[in-house]
């Protein structure tokens, strides 16, 4: 037995330096599959990625939907016609001007869009997250005469224009929400990422 004025021991060193060492790579090889497992799953990643559309091929007065998020984005792409009628009817609204409602400052215009010839939504109405229905035909009689077209959430009566505004007297509190969104070039349309970075 050695006492504590006695020479060091080398080949006890090297043996608690070995033990030290396959200890602490014992201990990095547990983290890692504990810490990557806190990282967000690809399904996860996937759901707040960005979408792209190809605008080609959507002729005017034609309404595309994808996916974003977990959530309908409606992207429609407004005729002359479609255009001319948002400037007749801001006395039916109940916010014509979009001062209460989720929109990005770039979409505070009557078109509620970037283009005025693309109108880019989320497509769940704002009272209880129904998917209203595309009714673009003025005047439908179903609708009334007043009816400029637009969207209807058959669930409850709420009805929406051709920009997602909302009509007065209705369940739906605010206007359907525009999502951050910007063109890349003239003929895609990409969802999810804000213009301004």
């Amino acid at each position: 037995m050695q006492g504590p004025n006695s020479p060091k021991d080398p080949e006890r060193r090297r043996w608690l330096t070995a033990t030290a060492v396959a200890g602490g790579a014992g201990l990095i090889a547990t983290s890692v599959p504990f810490v990557a497992s806190m990282a967000p799953s690809e399904r996860a990643r996937a759901l707040g990625a960005p979408v792209e559309l190809s605008l080609n091929d959507i002729a005017p007065g034609e309404l595309r939907s994808v996916a974003w998020r977990g959530k309908p984005v409606f992207v429609l792409r407004r005729s002359p016609e479609m255009l001319d009628a948002l400037t007749r009817h801001d006395d039916l609204l109940a916010d014509p001007h979009s001062l209460r409602s989720e929109q990005p400052a770039f979409a505070r215009n009557t078109g509620r869009s970037v283009k005025p010839e693309f109108s880019v939504m989320v497509g769940l109405c704002t009272h209880l997250g129904c998917i209203p229905t595309f009714r673009p035909v003025p005047g439908a009689a179903d609708l009334g005469a007043s009816w400029p077209g637009g969207f209807f959430c058959p669930c409850h009566g709420s009805k929406f224009d051709l920009s997602g505004r909302v009509f007065k007297s209705v369940p739906a509190p605010t206007n359907l929400e525009v999502p951050v969104y910007h063109f890349a070039g003239d003929n895609r349309l990409v969802i999810g990422v804000d213009p301004v970075g």
